[in-house]
């Protein structure tokens, strides 16, 4: 999103924790099946992105403060129209997949094994979508150059319409992920956020395979401050940052980011 449209959307993960919730009401509430609940909130939340960009950002995209504002407005009227619903209580939603498995003595649930899949199918078919089709072709053209690509008959205001309802359903699809193994709340959307941003920031802004790497990384660091410092396990997030702050003074622009040389006074 901030790569074609240049918006820094700090709702981002509140839309994460809106789906979380739909998949929850639906399922454990109305007594829905899993997939059936699945089947309704994501269109729904990536319909409420669309909705969120069309007549709230669009018109101020091009101020990067007014979209900060806004995002984080959004978010803050999720959180308080979530907890007006449902109360501040902490919600789980069952696993798909129940069971577990142990790999080099570590057990893992087959869940956390659907969630590997589910990332693996997202990335590769979010890179073929990029990389073969038109709307894919036109977005990248949009990142690159939004003034050479309206001249050559791509619609602009369309395809930044189109990729937030991308980031939407990325948001949507990652609660379908996470709602049996990660417990969520009203307030949940703020913990998360720190960490996408780290990540976006550490892997270069703008860059698809930088964010990727960069969530590795972090994830990486953070598992292995709990398993070689299992006592100091709190500190997880703390390392993590730590490791974008190393990689930031070797690289300002981040992983794949671009640097943009300012003249100085």
């Amino acid at each position: 999103m901030f790569g074609v449209a240049h918006i820094i959307n700090l709702a981002h993960t509140a839309f994460y924790v809106v789906a979380a919730y739909g998949i929850w009401f639906f399922a454990q509430e109305l007594g829905l099946s899993p997939i059936a609940s699945i089947a309704i909130t994501v269109p729904t939340v990536t319909l409420l992105g669309l909705l969120s960009y069309r007549f709230l950002l669009d018109r101020v995209r091009q101020h990067a403060q007014a979209v900060l504002l806004i995002t984080i407005a959004l978010a803050i009227v999720f959180q308080e129209v979530l907890l007006a619903l449902f109360g501040s209580h902490l919600h789980i939603s069952p696993p798909l997949i129940a069971g577990s498995t142990t790999i080099s003595g570590v057990t893992i649930t087959y869940q956390q094994l659907l969630i590997l899949g589910i990332v693996v199918v997202v990335m590769v078919g979010l890179w073929l979508f990029l990389s073969k089709t038109r709307l894919g072709t036109a977005i990248r053209a949009t990142a690159n150059d939004a003034e050479v690509a309206n001249l050559m008959g791509i619609s602009v205001p369309k395809t930044l319409l189109i990729t937030m309802g991308i980031g939407t359903f990325l948001a949507a699809v990652a609660a379908v992920s996470m709602t049996s193994v990660w417990v969520f709340f009203p307030f949940a959307w703020m913990a998360p956020l720190t960490m996408v941003l780290a990540i976006v920031v550490l892997g270069g802004l703008g860059s698809l395979k930088g964010s990727i790497i960069g969530a590795f990384i972090m994830a990486l660091v953070q598992t292995l401050v709990v398993f070689l410092l299992p006592t100091q396990n709190y500190m997880q997030i703390a390392f993590a940052l730590l490791a974008m702050v190393i990689v930031l003074s070797v690289r300002p622009g981040g992983l794949f980011g671009i640097v943009f040389e300012e003249e100085r006074l």
